[in-house]
């Protein structure tokens, strides 16, 4: 399956026609969060992205509110609005945690994630993409200088896990970045989107 990835357009026109031009070699399409600055023109956004005509699927960033987003994709029938939610396409499963991004820990997640394991063991075969908008802790997707900046609670989940492709942003300095988690592949894919084969 190719995957067409993209986080942090806050808005870009530019990014949303890279977007629609990338799309069309993509089976799916999918938005770790911040799609505007603070949800301006966000109906919009979505309008156009829902006429790609393919699964469009989205987590909320620190930019956009979970019940906006959620509410607004309900309203179009190629979106799909993933926090706490799998979505299953042919042999693989995408796991959503939106939100966030100025957090060490995530108890929250640490929480709900147990929701995600129960699915993960039971379903061993299938391959796994986790979407959120933070970076997990300790890679080169979270690392500004010399300190890192990512989420804690995403790095254990990931490492007691099999997932085989994490899709990350928030810290827009790294974008474009791939990095490992044992061997779990980590993308910060930017704005313009990345085509991503698994």
């Amino acid at each position: 399956m190719k995957i067409l990835a993209f986080i942090d357009m806050h808005g870009s026109i530019t990014a949303l026609q890279k977007i629609k031009e990338k799309s069309k070699n993509a089976d799916i399409v999918v938005c770790g969060g911040d799609l505007t600055v603070f949800e301006q023109g966000l109906e919009h956004i979505l309008s156009e992205l829902n006429k790609l005509g393919k699964d469009i699927l989205l987590v909320h960033g620190n930019h956009e509110t979970e019940e906006e987003l959620k509410m607004l994709c309900k309203k179009y029938k190629n979106l799909h609005f993933i926090h706490n939610n799998p979505f299953i396409k042919q042999d693989i499963i995408f796991l959503g945690w939106g939100g966030g991004g100025f957090s060490e820990n995530d108890k929250d997640f640490e929480k709900q994630s147990k929701k995600f394991i129960d699915i993960l063991k039971k379903n061993k075969e299938k391959a796994y993409v986790f979407i959120t908008h933070a970076p997990p802790y300790g890679t080169k997707l979270d690392a500004i200088g010399r300190m890192h900046h990512g989420n804690r609670s995403f790095t254990k989940f990931i490492k007691g896990n099999h997932i085989d492709l994490v899709i990350c942003g928030h810290l827009h300095e790294n974008h474009g970045k791939i990095d490992k988690i044992g061997k779990s592949t980590i993308i910060n894919p930017g704005p313009q989107g990345l085509l991503i084969n698994i």
